[in-house]
């Protein structure tokens, strides 16, 4: 193991070229929305977790050359500000899409920034090294580790992300809120995550640390020792005498003799008084953060990290199953394309990463698969056949919600049926969870009348009940398609199409006005445009901006391809396209569906954020829809902003987003877009007026920009979203679940726009038994309620298993109001972990171990009615691990 004292000279020229490239500041660090707000110029949790992960993704990337591309050369990035795109057209080619990477590192700084704000994690000492509990700090850093390697092993990799934020917070923190920089040290602590080796001159409760300060900034403030310390905030712990504090204008500590602090958070000495060492503290944070996310490369092996930073273009595949005996046909159609997606992608960077299989009949459903191998996917998808009978309704719901637990986040979900859901009373839910995870799901429906064999129906069903099937397509942006059997095979390839990532264009209007054609824009960046239509359609056209038009007869014509499939039309338009505004006509009886998609790199990511400025660290506290009463900041992470027609042009970019309601898309406002930082990151956001998020009702968002050559360009988010009435949140318990405990949860429900009578209700999937102190609540404007529960594990819980619970709070006195729901992901752990690590051959290799630190989960709000890695390529092996960057013997 190198020496911390250790000069870097013998690591050779092109790893110093590579330390030089990632510890400039002025190159690798800019300002973010949770900075600017009060300290501009400071360095974030946020830029310091992804500035990490972007080297960690640069150095697997230089030594795992991508098959049939040349090697990625070092000296191609120095120089440069590290960005995603560029990294993903480095290296998977021009053009891949970042979105899943981006929205993975998203998911771990935001869980990282949430430490801060959590009121189960905000002010605990030992998730940011306070009041001098720095051997407690360590171990709950190395316990957070260790849960996220035990999270990624069990493939729930939303909560690895979640428990690796956490890590990731109280690791940075550490070189803020000690003064282990104030010691002169150059380099990061050499054993603080290495647990087996000791944290060495700690002060004690008698040293004295801190002389008196009077002033924002206080330089000399610490007593000259060689002891480590670090400062105390608020009242809890209290300070003793002589010790030093945090500082700043929000701890009361520092107030109390000795005055002061020593806090390198920003670079405001207003919240920071050793604020001129912000930089060097930022670099050593950054240093220790590399080594972080090399230790789980290490540990997990090259295909696990990549599937817990979702390091690939490639999207996953998953079905939802109906296996009653009336679905034959549409079985062989899903084995069918799953097939073909797996044998052309198969070995090439997009092959999908992950693979769910949900079975599902009456009256049972399940259990789920989940497997990277495509072999293991193929082979357990080949044993399901159409079995027995079973009356519809059917258990489609449940299997649709079961799927959504193990589906990564950004999938698409395909459900196979031909009944109706028996529990459409899991809609509100299941929409919901759609859009927490940000998965869309289209059902495959082929309800025939014809059908003389298959399955009993016990009563005369309702033309309306296939309702809960449009609503959570309308919520997760997906889509109803009716077809019938003879047809379903060629129908189903819309799922290879779904898979390759498209984008949903916006349509004008988006409902079937009569005599009034659709309108859409097509920009330079869109290739492999498809128009789907289905319905009684007598006869429609497509015409472009030049005037040429093609009808509804099949086979090639001016503007692409057109194949017929019962009342199922697919237009495939050649490229390249004409930009500029399209016309689809279409009459029919009824009301038609159309639907038109796109392939591009350019789209974006968002979420919400509620401004909190009542603390040490004013930024915006992370949701997955506005709050209603609540300011609320919507923050954009374009993505492709690297895609241009020519590399001299000037790059894309975003002025507005337009609210529209959902479906009908009438207006309903547009608010400027204010870039934050360089252009090239592609941070966007804007300031929602609570006007603006009164209107009930599901809405979408729509960006508007221009290219770089002064074209238009609209990009629409893939789900809509809607204002919940109330926010909740729900924490989990230290570490994970036992069998045969019972785990304590905390739940804080609060109104901020009224009087609230709700009914609150519990859930848990898996079917363990859930007790709770409050089932109803009548809040206030302004008013908060906290409540408890208890979740018994029992004794044959599986080990490695997910659980989620949710809670839904219900509005007593309005109906029409949505749920809102919380939702929180725990994981079972078995009576004897393996995720500890056997004794080192050397004291000095580093160690993960799980120590039970404390499990503060962050909550996901989300309203109800709204309306991987590179695993199985062969070519991808695992690396002998080396610490690169820092020199370092791997373990």
């Amino acid at each position: 193991m190198l020496p911390t004292d250790e000069p870097l000279s013998h690591l050779g020229p092109s790893l110093l070229l590579l330390l030089q490239l990632l510890l400039a500041p002025a190159a690798a660090f800019f300002p973010n929305i949770w900075s600017l707000l009060a300290a501009p110029g400071s360095i974030t949790h946020q830029d310091l977790t992804e500035e990490a992960a972007l080297n960690v993704t640069l150095q697997l990337f230089l030594e795992q050359p991508p098959p049939g591309r040349p090697p990625l050369r070092l000296e191609d990035f120095l120089g440069r500000t590290l960005l995603a795109d560029n990294l993903f057209a480095a290296y998977f080619g021009p053009g891949s899409p970042s979105r899943r990477f981006r929205a993975a590192l998203g998911e771990v700084s935001r869980a990282n920034a949430a430490q801060d704000f959590l009121p189960t994690s905000r002010n605990d000492p030992d998730l940011h090294f306070d009041a001098e509990r720095l051997g407690q700090g360590r171990a709950r850093l190395v316990g957070a580790l260790g849960e996220t390697v035990v999270a990624a092993r069990a493939l729930d990799h939303s909560l690895a992300r979640q428990r690796l934020g956490a890590a990731l917070h109280a690791l940075q923190d550490f070189y803020s809120h000690s003064n282990w920089v104030e010691l002169g040290k150059q380099q990061p602590h050499p054993h603080l995550l290495w647990p087996r080796q000791g944290l060495r001159n700690l002060a004690q409760v008698g040293d004295p640390t801190c002389s008196d300060c009077d002033e924002w900034s206080c330089p000399g403030n610490l007593l000259g020792f060689t002891l480590l310390t670090s400062g105390y905030f608020g009242t809890h712990p209290s300070k003793p005498p002589g010790k030093c504090s945090h500082g700043g204008h929000f701890d009361q500590s520092s107030s109390q003799p000795p005055r002061g602090g020593i806090n390198k958070d920003s670079t405001s000495p207003g919240f920071s008084p050793h604020h001129m060492l912000h930089l060097q503290a930022a670099n050593l944070a950054l240093l220790a953060s590399i080594q972080a996310f090399s230790l789980l490369r290490s540990r997990l092996g090259d295909r696990g990290f990549s599937r817990l930073l979702d390091i690939t273009p490639a999207s996953s595949l998953s079905f939802v199953l109906d296996t009653t005996g009336s679905m034959g046909e549409e079985i062989n159609a899903a084995k069918i394309q799953a097939r073909h997606i797996v044998e052309q992608r198969r070995g090439g960077p997009m092959e999908p990463t992950h693979y769910v299989l949900v079975p599902f009949h009456d009256p049972g459903f399940g259990p789920v698969f989940t497997t990277s191998d495509p072999d293991s996917f193929w082979q357990q998808l080949n044993e399901i056949h159409a079995l027995g009978g079973g009356d519809e309704p059917e258990m489609c719901l449940s299997a649709l919600e079961l799927a959504l637990l193990h589906t990564p986040p950004l999938s698409d979900i395909f459900v196979f049926t031909d009944a109706s859901p028996k529990d459409a009373f899991l809609t509100n839910r299941v929409e919901s969870l759609t859009q927490e995870r940000r998965c869309r799901v289209t059902f495959l429906l082929t309800e025939d009348s014809s059908r003389v064999q298959g399955r009993p129906r016990r009563e005369v069903l309702s033309p309306l009940r296939f309702e809960p099937y449009e609503a959570v397509a309308l919520a997760s942006g997906g889509e109803v398609i009716f077809t019938k059997d003879q047809y379903i095979q060629d129908v189903a390839a819309i799922v290879g199409d779904s898979v390759a990532d498209l984008v949903t264009l916006p349509l004008e209007p988006p409902v079937v006005v009569p005599e009034r054609p659709f309108v859409f824009s097509v920009d330079g960046l869109l290739q492999r445009v498809t128009v789907r239509i289905h319905g009684e359609v007598s006869s429609f056209w497509i015409r472009n901006p030049a005037g040429v038009s093609q009808g509804q007869e099949e086979g090639e014509g001016p503007l692409g391809h057109t194949r017929r499939f019962g009342q199922f039309w697919m237009v495939r338009m050649n490229d390249p396209l004409q930009t500029g505004i399209w016309e689809i006509q279409v009459t029919a009886k009824g009301t038609p569906r159309v639907r038109v998609q796109a392939r591009t790199s350019l789209d974006f990511l968002f979420h919400f954020g509620i401004p909190m400025e009542d603390g040490p660290h004013p930024g915006l506290y992370p949701l997955t829809q506005p709050v209603a009463g609540l300011q609320t900041q919507l923050l954009v992470e374009v993505t492709g902003l690297g895609s241009r027609g020519n590399p001299g042009d000037p790059l894309p970019h975003f002025s507005h987003v337009v609210l529209r309601g959902v479906p009908h898309g009438a207006e309903l406002g547009r608010v400027p877009l204010e870039p934050m930082g360089p252009r090239e990151r592609g941070l966007l956001a804007a300031s929602l007026p609570p006007t603006l998020l009164s209107t009930a009702g599901p809405f979408s968002l729509e960006l508007i920009g221009q290219d770089g050559v002064g074209q238009g360009l609209h990009r629409v988010a893939p789900q809509p979203c809607a204002v919940v009435p109330v926010l909740l949140e729900l924490s989990g318990p230290p570490g994970f679940l036992a069998s045969g405990t019972e785990a304590p949860l905390s739940l804080r429900i609060a109104s901020f726009s009224g009087p609230q009578d709700l009914d609150l209700r519990t859930s848990v999937n898996p079917s363990f038994a859930l007790t709770s102190n409050l089932s109803r609540v009548r809040l206030e404007q302004n008013e908060s309620a906290w409540g408890c529960l208890w979740l018994k594990v029992p004794d044959t819980a599986a080990s490695d298993s997910v659980v989620m619970v949710t809670v839904t709070a219900m509005n007593r006195e309005a109906s029409t109001v949505p749920p809102t729901h919380a939702f929180l992901r725990l994981l079972v752990r078995g009576p004897t972990p393996q995720d500890q690590l056997p004794a080192p051959v050397h004291s000095t290799d580093p160690v993960l171990t799980t120590t039970s630190p404390a499990f503060h989960l962050s909550t996901l709000v989300t309203p109800g009615r709204a309306g991987g890695g590179l695993v199985g390529n062969p070519w991808w092996g695992t690396v002998g691990a080396v610490l690169l960057l820092l020199g370092l013997a791997s373990w």
